[in-house]
């Protein structure tokens, strides 16, 4: 279980901010700004909020990096469940606030759709399937591995946000790029479209893409002395082998 109730609230405020600065900046500019705009914020928000809510929850924000990291025996199921209500939660919040800001706020909305996600017009249903596995496989591949070998610590925020990025540079104009079950869930809620119906391959897709990367993260690793079995210590007690990295974005014990 979650150890402390507050790596579940960072977890839902955490994703809320990943949805809301990243679905938002489609709403905002992905016709005036384009979508190189687009993937810079959720590269951007993603960066940011790994050192933000790293050190507390891990900075999943994701359930299929939850999935990954389950896989992986660094957090229980009861704790991976907290976090994947949490996440969910939080990306509801955030397309509320979002739907309030076009509906009520005046924002007009690019997207037509609310950020939403969704296939037909410039993919069909198995190229939509293909492609969320792999960018997703990407993404988490990316998380489990520079969050486990602690010479890459101090640089975890920064390859994350850069691979979730380079995922929405290729999906954004395809599907809209979800790699992440949480960030369709809101938005497919308000979004008053097709997208509701369709959710349902942008949860599963990318939990199977958290799912191979999980299988695949062991390979790449290896064994080796900087290998991190918990937040930075090697299971004697001891410090990880070489220089002492940042407590940033490790997952807690759960």
């Amino acid at each position: 279980m979650v150890e402390n109730p507050k790596q579940a609230l960072a977890e839902f405020l955490g994703t809320l901010l990943l949805v809301f600065f990243g679905v938002g900046s489609a709403i905002a500019a992905l016709v005036e700004g384009g979508v190189v705009v687009v993937a810079l914020s959720f590269a951007f928000i993603m960066l940011v909020l790994a050192y933000a809510f790293g050190p507390l929850s891990g900075s999943h924000l994701n359930p299929a990096v939850t999935l990954g990291v389950l896989l992986s025996g660094k957090i229980t199921m009861p704790g991976a469940v907290a976090y994947w209500v949490a996440q969910l939660v939080g990306s509801a919040v955030a397309a509320f606030l979002l739907w309030v800001l076009v509906h009520w706020g005046g924002v007009v909305d690019q997207t037509g759709a609310l950020g939403a996600n969704g296939y037909g017009q410039n993919i069909n249903l198995g190229g939509t399937m293909l492609l969320e596995t792999v960018i997703t496989f990407l993404f988490v591949l990316v998380v489990l591995v520079v969050t486990t070998r602690s010479e890459y610590a101090g640089f975890s925020g920064l390859a994350m946000g850069i691979a979730l990025g380079v995922a929405n540079l290729v999906g954004l104009t395809l599907d809209g790029a979800s790699v992440n079950p949480a960030r369709s869930f809101g938005p497919a809620l308000f979004s008053g479209t097709h997208a509701l119906a369709q959710l349902w391959v942008f949860i599963l897709f990318p939990l199977l893409g958290g799912l191979l990367a999980a299988l695949v993260a062991p390979v790449i690793l290896g064994t080796g002395e900087n290998i991190r079995h918990g937040p930075h210590d090697e299971p004697s007690g001891r410090r990880a082998v070489g220089p002492t990295p940042p407590p940033l974005p490790d997952y807690p014990p759960t």
